[in-house]
């Protein structure tokens, strides 16, 4: 009589099934799931492109060898893609497939909101998870306020947590203390995720066997996804561009209806069909590829070039305050301040400790909100001071406020040349700020309100370069101080002078 296996012979069979997924998360997929029936009746597997993400995966987790001790290099992989390509089933797939074939893993999963991470994001996951063959080995709660997946004997210490992607939430994506397992993160819808979120997650990819994988429609062309698919970070991460009509589950007569009625070059079809990002000057007032320009500048400073110091002073509790200050075209040798959580008797007596180690020609101070309990501060410390209000009317035509006055002039000077640091907070600063016209056909920058609500930070180190540039100032000469000639309405802006 032949004995049949046991309920622990079967699962015993089943890890040493999962084990041999190690580095090979195709064949998990194809293994771990009931192709051709049920629920996936008429498919026999991934599509294309999924099949080719799986395997470059593979190859990639082959090639860093891990050993269950010693660190490797994350692995990183950033997707950037057109709608309805089957990003969300994907990413139920790495979930299942880190999560079966390494013990004691533990990640997060995030998405722009907690609508889309409940409704699409987490219910694929459910429906996955639900008809895999380890679906007993895990608890899955997908509601009432937690969404999280765990081993069922490991709960602390084996699991994913869904957590939204606010900045507030920026402790959760800290490191994972994960080093003889894989630590992983999983973001979608990328190009709207923070930029704090990105830099806590650094911090969990320093043990063990790290991996990220990021998906999102590029939407924008600033922020971190943008600078990790075709920016800065690009040489650090795996990157992938798909294309909508490329994927076979797609709706090619919608697809072909939106290229007819936008335009194949347009940023709609960009954005939505091709997975490339939007062109620069539809949505950035200032272009990257203008800053780029300034970052690689290197200019030599004249002694008499005026030196002025701009002070942006912080509304909000997340906000910094900082001091900007620049000599002629030179906006990097002279150095920047920030500072967090500071009262304006305190930036006030910053100010004026800069001012007198540094004889500034002219202070600009943004005087909306607080800053004008730092200007009256200055005064009483014997400082001259420019008070600019950002709100208040342009003096010049054509923009809706001083603000975008104040950006116009600093744009302006970038055009002319200006030198700038190559740093990753000033480029994201100058270049994550939108604009559009008004009823009067004037030019209006995108609130900072309005940017937190797009979850990304308040431009502050370039609301301070930009208050450098508010009025010109003329230079020094024959050992006089130059002056600030400010409140004229002058169409030919000459910042430096």
């Amino acid at each position: 009589m032949t004995q049949q296996p046991s309920a622990i012979d079967i699962d015993m069979q089943l890890a040493d099934a999962m084990a041999e997924c190690y580095a090979d998360p195709l064949r998990h997929v194809l293994m771990s799931y009931p192709w051709g029936s049920g629920i996936l009746a008429g498919r026999d597997g991934p599509l294309e492109w999924q099949q080719d993400y799986l395997s470059m995966i593979a190859n990639e987790v082959s090639s860093r060898n891990f050993n269950g001790h010693d660190p490797v290099p994350p692995l990183r992989v950033t997707c950037a893609s057109g709608h309805g390509i089957g990003k969300s089933t994907l990413t139920a797939w790495l979930i299942k497939w880190v999560m079966d074939t390494r013990p004691f893993a533990k990640g997060v999963v995030t998405a722009n909101t907690a609508e889309q991470l409940r409704t699409k994001t987490w219910a694929e996951l459910a429906k996955w998870h639900n008809i895999s063959l380890t679906k007993n080995w895990y608890h899955l709660n997908s509601g009432g306020g937690s969404m999280n997946l765990y081993h069922k004997m490991h709960r602390e210490t084996w699991r994913v947590d869904a957590q939204t992607s606010r900045e507030e939430n920026s402790e959760a994506f800290a490191g994972l203390h994960a080093a003889n397992s894989s630590p992983f993160y999983i973001f979608d819808e990328a190009s709207a995720i923070p930029e704090k979120i990105f830099e806590v997650r650094e911090g969990g990819l320093t043990d063990g066997e790290p991996m990220c994988f990021d998906f999102g429609n590029p939407t924008r062309n600033s922020g971190r996804f943008f600078q990790n698919m075709i920016g800065k970070y690009k040489h650090r991460h795996i990157r992938k561009f798909i294309d909508s009509r490329t994927v076979a589950i797609t709706n090619k007569t919608l697809l072909n209806q939106w290229v007819e009625d936008y335009g194949e070059d347009s940023d709609f079809v960009k954005v939505r069909i091709k997975g490339e990002f939007p062109s620069a000057a539809s949505m950035q007032f200032i272009p990257s590829e203008l800053v780029d320009k300034c970052m690689r500048e290197d200019m030599h400073v004249e002694p008499h070039e005026p030196l002025v110091m701009g002070v942006d002073v912080a509304r909000f509790g997340d906000d910094q305050s900082v001091i900007w200050m620049r000599q002629g075209r030179d906006c990097v040798s002279q150095g920047i301040k920030k500072y967090r959580g500071v009262d304006t008797m305190t930036l006030a007596s910053e100010v004026a400790t800069l001012a007198a180690q540094k004889n500034p020609n002219t202070i600009f101070i943004d005087g909306g909100g607080v800053g004008g309990g730092v200007i009256d501060r200055c005064r009483q410390l014997g400082l001259e001071v420019v008070e600019v209000n950002f709100g208040s009317k342009a003096t010049v035509s054509g923009y809706a406020n001083l603000r975008a006055q104040c950006w116009g002039n600093l744009r302006d000077a970038m055009t002319s040349g200006i030198m700038l640091d190559d740093d990753p907070d000033i480029r994201a600063d100058l270049t994550s700020t939108e604009y559009g016209y008004n009823v009067r056909n004037q030019i209006q920058l995108e609130k900072k309100e309005d940017m937190k609500k797009r979850g990304l930070a308040s431009p502050d180190l370039a609301d301070a370069l930009a208050l450098t540039f508010a009025f010109p100032v003329a230079p020094t000469r024959a050992g006089y101080k130059g002056t600030s000639i400010y409140g004229e309405a002058t169409h030919e802006y000459d910042p430096f002078f």
